[in-house]
């Protein structure tokens, strides 16, 4: 006996119950997508409290677009777009702009910085958030979510040589972070 499972069908209606605004839909979206979702906020924010004001505002936008959604693509992959989307966002509304000069920057290595090893994913949140809002979202986007100096350059509304430098000054920061880290570890 050969059992077929619709999984793309399933996929359609729940989508379709998602924009038809379905509490029971929109509430299993947001509890299996708030777990891996939360980090990529949190990656952005300043603190916590700004990491869920950028978690909400991007659910409304989900909950307002799903249907655009393109059934058969990945709906993770697509949530987590307007989630990094909606951060970039929350970045440009709350942050000064700066321009920084890329002959200033420099780049400082330091082999005996082991404290990522031993930190906690909450510790090396916490790192991140020590950056300025600049230097976290070029970080970010760039190293985490892969964007080129390019795309990175047009999503925040700078030059690619700003984003160039502010990620060698947010690299520069954080080994300074993981320095004192190490130290406090007594690395």
């Amino acid at each position: 006996m050969e059992f077929v499972l619709d999984v793309h069908n399933q996929e359609k209606d729940f989508i379709k119950a998602c924009a038809n605004q379905e509490r029971w839909a929109q509430q299993k979206l947001y509890i299996d997508y708030y777990p891996s979702l939360m980090p990529v906020c949190l990656r952005y924010a300043n603190n916590e409290n700004d990491s869920f004001d950028i978690l909400h505002e991007a659910f409304i936008k989900i909950y307002k677009n799903i249907h655009k959604y393109q059934s058969g693509t990945s709906l993770k992959a697509w949530i987590k777009r307007i989630v990094v989307n909606t951060a970039i966002d929350y970045y440009r509304k709350n942050a000064r702009r700066r321009t920084q000069n890329l002959e200033t920057a420099y780049t400082v290595y330091d082999d005996s910085v082991d404290a990522v090893s031993q930190m906690s994913a909450q510790e090396i949140m916490e790192c991140l958030q020590q950056l300025t809002p600049a230097y976290r979202t070029v970080f970010n986007l760039y190293v985490i979510e892969g964007f080129s100096h390019r795309e990175v350059a047009k999503a925040m509304g700078i030059t690619e040589s700003t984003s160039r430098s502010n990620l060698v000054k947010a690299r520069s920061k954080l080994r300074t972070i993981l320095k004192a880290k190490s130290i406090e570890y007594g690395s």
